[in-house]
């Protein structure tokens, strides 16, 4: 999953940079899969699942998927609809429960789909065209970023 604590800051903003981690362990390598191919949507999920799901074709963190992690990702997807399903059900609704709600977040991080989840293992989405600090790098603690009052938005809105 990657570190704990604090989320790191983008590699850009880090003073340090170690080959090695903190306990002095070096990053081992191995060859990848060829041509992973994410496999298709079951017709069966719940609408908002098959979105994240297709979201996950599109996002930039997918092209670290091997075809194990897509395998995740379909279970999760299985999973998570039949979790949404049971909550819709109107004959015997059952609710949602935090700690479903929670496994599947979980779950969703281990695939690094948030930005939280990316930063800590270490991995950085830039849209082309960017240069750090343009604004739209997603961790407001980057240099020149504005910084928005929320009374502001609080008053526009009483």
């Amino acid at each position: 999953m990657g570190v704990r604590g604090p989320t790191p800051k983008r590699s850009d903003n880090r003073v340090r940079r170690n080959v090695t981690d903190e306990n002095g362990v070096s990053t081992k390598m191995a060859p990848a899969a060829i041509n992973v191919k994410p496999p298709a949507e079951d017709r069966a999920w719940h609408p908002v699942i098959k979105g994240w799901y297709r979201s996950l074709k599109e996002s930039g963190q997918s092209v670290f998927y091997e075809p194990s992690d897509w395998q995740a990702a379909r279970f999760l997807a299985h999973y998570a609809s039949k979790v949404l399903r049971a909550a819709e059900d109107t004959t015997d609704p059952t609710p949602l429960r935090a700690a479903s709600i929670g496994r599947i977040w979980s779950m969703m991080g281990d695939l690094m789909t948030t930005e939280t989840s990316r930063r800590r293992a270490r991995v950085e989405l830039i849209r082309l065209g960017l240069e750090p600090g343009d604004g739209d790098t997603g961790g407001g603690d980057e240099p020149g970023t504005e910084v928005v009052n929320i009374n502001d938005f609080r008053t526009a809105y009483e």
